[in-house]
Parts: structure tokens; sequence; C-alpha cells
């Protein structure tokens, strides 16, 4: 088997570029000590994205917002909100979501 330098160095370029990122924030930031504050925000950036993206998805398709009677995410999401704040069950709310969005497209 022939090894192709082109495609080699490309994909060696990709590790490094997508390695970069995530292992030089985790040096730094590992040596030295953040401020109370600096903590206390940086737990609210994992659920702000996920907030983003799930409200995108929920409100918005093709770039547009979704009519309020066509849009059969935005009535899924409320079971599914319930099951996860009372449950806490990550499982539990993949499973009721994904039922309720079935339940939804084939009755409507």
């Amino acid at each position: 088997m022939e090894v192709r330098w082109p495609i080699l160095l490309i994909i060696i370029g990709a590790a490094v570029v997508t390695f970069l990122p995530r292992v030089l924030p985790l040096i730094v930031l590992s040596r030295i000590q953040l401020p109370e504050w600096g903590t206390r925000w940086l737990k609210y950036v994992p659920i702000s994205v996920m907030a983003a993206l799930v409200g995108q998805e929920i409100f918005m398709r093709d770039g547009e917002l979704i009519p309020l009677q066509n849009n059969f995410e935005l009535f899924a999401a409320f079971p599914t909100f319930v099951t996860a704040l009372l449950t806490r069950s990550l499982l539990g709310t993949v499973v009721v979501g994904i039922i309720s969005i079935m339940v939804l497209r084939l009755l409507f």
C-alpha cells in the first residue's frame, strides 16, 4: 500500500488543529487558580450552549421561525422538559422526547 504524502499531511494537520484548541486551555487553566466569580461564570457555559442549540432546533427551520400550529418540536418539548425535571435521567428524557415527537407526527 502506498502512502500519499499530501493526504497524510492533511490528516496530521487536521489532528493538530483539532487537538490544540482542546488541550491548550486545559493545560493553561490547570496551572492557574481562577477567581471565584470566574468559576461561577464558567458553570453556566454548558447550560447556555445547550439552551442555544435546543432553542434553535425547537423554534427555527431553514433559518425562519416555525409557526406555532406547525411546531411539533415545541409541543414535544413540554413532556420532555417535565421528564427531565422530574427524573433527572438522560435516557428517560431522550425516550420521552422521541416518543412525543413520534406520536405528534403520527397523529398530525
